[in-house]
């Protein structure tokens, strides 16, 4: 008897692991990621689980929320799988129920700050914004103050929160700061600061020594430094937000197998080596990251609650417009 119980025991390890590796059929995959990027990830994926087809979609998160809202209101969502820029618009998806908890995922390595505590969606990297200034620039900033020393004055340049999802984080992070708070954006205003557009036109403005200082996406200025540009990207010393490009998988998923198992790619250490290929900040703390950025455990992440985001939005952008103008 023992031993017909070991058997089956066995037996069903066995067959567990069996069906653990039938991942196959199609797998719909909605994306922000560039799309070099994002053919890069599937193809990477598809090596490991050649039994996959792929269909993916790329657009801004904006586009790709706007389709999928559509496809909502018509009762018939398409992706399986959604990879887009931001935790907020995944915590909105959340609140909703259009999640599905993948709770056999392993985030043991990972920052529980970046995570989700009921495993709805997951971190795959860390995209942040800090200070940037042209390197002929006089002051070299170590922190959000320095902006507002008399130096800065007419000098600077940010992306608005109303264009740029990585602007609206950073603003819900900085606002929430209790040494920074809405006193640093009105000092920004003070200051002459004109927010527009996005992180590009940031980046450019102060590259091309129109402007000095300001806020932009990290690897902008990192990698562009490497090929010759006059620019220097700062951690300040309180922090930088983080855009974390989380995953999640539909409830109303086709292929759950397939699913689980691109989230469990993308957050393991290979899928983590891909984003650093990429030119990206890993989210898990054992990757080394890309030529140009510091050792993970050497960047201090503002705090940050994507509910409390997600519920103060609409008050914070208003509240950004009172100060700057629409």
């Amino acid at each position: 008897m023992k031993r017909l119980a070991l058997s089956l025991v066995a037996a069903a390890v066995i067959a567990g692991q069996a069906m653990a590796q039938d991942v196959s059929g199609k797998l719909v995959l909605y994306t922000s990621q560039p799309n070099q990027d994002a053919q890069a990830t599937v193809d990477a994926f598809k090596a490991k689980y050649p039994d996959v087809d792929v269909e993916w979609i790329r657009d801004g998160t904006t586009k790709v929320m706007a389709k999928l809202r559509a496809e909502f209101e018509a009762g018939a969502p398409q992706p399986d799988v959604l990879l887009i820029a931001d935790m907020v618009t995944m915590e909105g998806l959340k609140q909703e129920g259009r999640l599905m908890a993948h709770e056999d995922a392993d985030i043991s390595a990972y920052d529980p700050a970046i995570m989700d505590d009921d495993k709805n969606y997951f971190s795959t990297k860390l995209i942040t914004t800090g200070i940037v200034y042209n390197a002929e620039a006089p002051m070299k900033p170590a922190s959000y103050k320095d902006l507002l020393k008399p130096e800065a004055k007419d000098k600077l340049a940010m992306p608005s929160p109303l264009t740029s999802g990585a602007a609206t984080i950073h603003m819900a992070a900085i606002t929430a700061h209790p040494e920074l708070g809405w006193d640093f954006y009105e000092g920004r205003a003070e200051q002459g600061a004109n927010p527009q557009g996005g992180n590009g036109g940031t980046y450019k403005a102060i590259a091309g020594g129109e402007k000095l200082y300001g806020f932009v996406v990290d690897f902008l200025p990192i990698r562009n430094k490497l090929d010759g540009a006059p620019v220097e990207f700062v951690f300040p010393i309180e922090g930088v937000s983080a855009v974390t490009e989380p995953v999640a998988i539909l409830s109303t998923a086709k292929n759950p197998a397939a699913a689980k198992a691109f989230v469990d790619f993308l957050i393991s250490k290979e899928g983590q080596e891909l984003a650093s290929s990429q030119g990206y900040l890993p989210a898990h703390p054992d990757v080394a990251p890309p030529e140009g950025f510091p050792a993970r455990d050497q960047i201090k992440l503002l705090p940050f609650d994507p509910a409390d985001a997600l519920k103060n939005d609409t008050e914070n952008k208003m509240k950004f417009t009172e100060i700057f103008g629409g």
